[in-house]
């Protein structure tokens, strides 16, 4: 598989490592100096790319990608305002696209748990839920995607909270995520449901950078040659 890596910092160095280990090849290394590279005749040599980079420059990255006829693999956070344009764009022009605000296999085994979790909480009014997530201090977006992604399986599952804060709150329809941003810290995600007799908590930790990047590996040879939006549910058939 031929990848082209649109973000070169730390993650794609790891999506890097990792491909070539399991024989892909990177043709294309993008970073803020290379930019040139995002051309279509460029991009258009690769099987697939795996854009990582800034909520600011996301959405153009994927219309280019688009452009080129390129399936692509989305890890990004903060830009999701904009996603229904690129969901409806990429059915539209017949395109490939997946997007996970957490590419890690636990993490979306985590998903799955946290959502069983809330739905079994529906019927316990008794018990008032927060969450908190630890990232390192060079994480640009708070609170990070996992944690929203998080926050909407709860409000999805409880009626009795309107919304996500970013924030401690004393307003019982709202939903506190606290963020706290530490080195090093490569993602804890905690979710507790608190009452007067007891505590229910479940967490994810990583430990590195790995489960993320070996994920969106995953994920972009499962995209290969398909068509359509996807998520890491498909992937990972949950």
């Amino acid at each position: 598989m031929k990848i082209a890596l649109i973000g070169y910092g730390k993650m794609g160095q790891a999506i890097e490592a990792i491909a070539v280990s399991q024989g892909h090849e990177v043709i294309i290394k993008i970073d803020i100096n290379s930019q040139h590279l995002l051309a279509k005749e460029h991009l258009g040599q690769a099987d697939v790319a795996i854009e990582f980079t800034t909520p600011e420059t996301a959405y153009d990255n994927i219309l280019k990608c688009f452009e080129a006829d390129v399936p692509v693999v989305c890890g990004t956070t903060g830009w999701l305002e904009k996603l229904p344009d690129i969901k409806s764009r990429c059915l539209a022009e017949n395109k490939a696209f997946l997007y996970a605000s957490n590419f890690s296999v636990g993490v979306n085994i985590f998903f799955e748990i946290n959502k069983r979790l809330a739905a079994l909480m529906a019927s316990q009014p008794q018990y008032d839920v927060w969450m908190e997530e630890i990232h390192h201090t060079q994480k640009k977006d708070a609170p990070s995607g996992t944690a929203i992604t998080l926050a909407e399986q709860v409000l999805e599952k409880l009626d009795r909270k309107s919304g996500w804060v970013n924030q401690e709150s004393n307003q019982q329809q709202e939903l506190p995520i606290i963020s706290k941003r530490e080195d090093p810290a490569p993602g804890t995600h905690i979710v507790t449901y608190t009452s007067a007799i007891d505590d229910i908590t479940i967490t994810h930790t990583a430990h590195s950078r790995q489960g993320f990047a070996a994920g969106a590996v995953i994920a972009a040879a499962w995209l290969k040659d398909k068509k359509g939006i996807f998520t890491m549910k498909d992937v990972l058939a949950l």
